[in-house]
Order: structure tokens, then C-alpha cells, then sequence
């Protein structure tokens, strides 16, 4: 279980980013992301640490690469946990990052690992998702 005033700071600064990046406030963007950056280092292997807090500042990095090692570490952390919620959206967001940088292998083995993990969750517009971007990178190659 995610500790909630952790959860409130990681949401809270969520919506701070997302308000930021709409008002192309950069300055401000970019110590929000730090902001959040470091409140995921110091909860690190903490009882604090959790995916949810790795996978938001993924979804917020720009740098493409650096995106998908943090969405590894949110990944690892889910895995860990096995919170199959975390496994399916970590698993398609490296995924659609990956197909953008050319790496489809990675990015169907990620989506066919997020496909197993959605078997198991109530989120049928993300089991959509799945199912659909996997079909039409494997439809590609057949």
C-alpha cells in the first residue's frame, strides 16, 4: 500500500507539472520535475518507495531514453510489489516510447508482458490499448 501523503505529494505535483507544461512555463516545469525527481530518490528503497511515484516521473521526462529506464525502475518496482495495475500501464507507456525510438522488438515484448498483466486488472480502456497497439505492430510483420 502507497504511503497517502506520498501519494498526495506525487499527485499534487502531477498536477502542478501538467499545469505548467499547458502555460509553457518552463522554468517552473523544470522545478516541479526536480521537485519530483528528488522526492522519488529520497523514498528510494524506502517503506515509501513505490511504482506510482517512478511512473509519474516518467511520463513527465522529456528525454526519451531516460523516460524508459524510469519507466524500467517503475516497472521492477510493480513487479516487486506485483501490483498488475502498475505492470500493465509501466509495460504500455515504455512500449509507445520505445516504437517512437525504432526499438519495436522491445517495445511487442513489452506490450505481450503488459498483455499478460492486463488479463488481471478492471481497466478495459487500457486492455484496449494493449491488445490494439500489439496488433498492429505484429500485423506489420506478418
Amino acid at each position: 500500500m502507497m504511503n497517502t501523503k506520498v501519494y498526495k505529494a506525487v499527485h499534487d505535483l502531477a498536477e502542478q507539472l501538467m499545469d505548467a507544461a499547458n502555460k509553457n512555463d518552463r522554468k517552473r516545469f523544470e522545478l516541479l520535475f526536480l521537485k519530483l525527481k528528488t522526492l522519488c530518490e529520497e523514498n528510494e528503497n524506502t517503506s515509501k518507495d513505490h511504482p506510482v511515484q517512478w511512473e509519474t516521473l516518467a511520463d513527465f521526462t522529456e528525454e526519451l531514453e531516460e523516460a524508459i529506464t524510469t519507466y524500467e525502475k517503475a516497472l521492477e518496482k510493480s513487479i516487486a510489489i506485483n501490483n498488475k495495475d502498475h505492470m500493465s500501464s509501466v509495460a504500455y507507456s515504455m512500449a509507445t516510447l520505445q516504437i517512437e525510438l525504432g526499438q519495436k522488438d522491445e517495445a511487442i515484448k513489452n506490450l505481450k508482458d503488459a498483455k499478460v498483466s492486463a488479463n488481471k486488472i478492471s481497466d478495459k480502456e487500457l486492455k484496449a490499448e494493449i491488445h490494439d497497439l500489439l496488433e498492429s505492430l505484429t500485423e506489420e510483420e506478418g
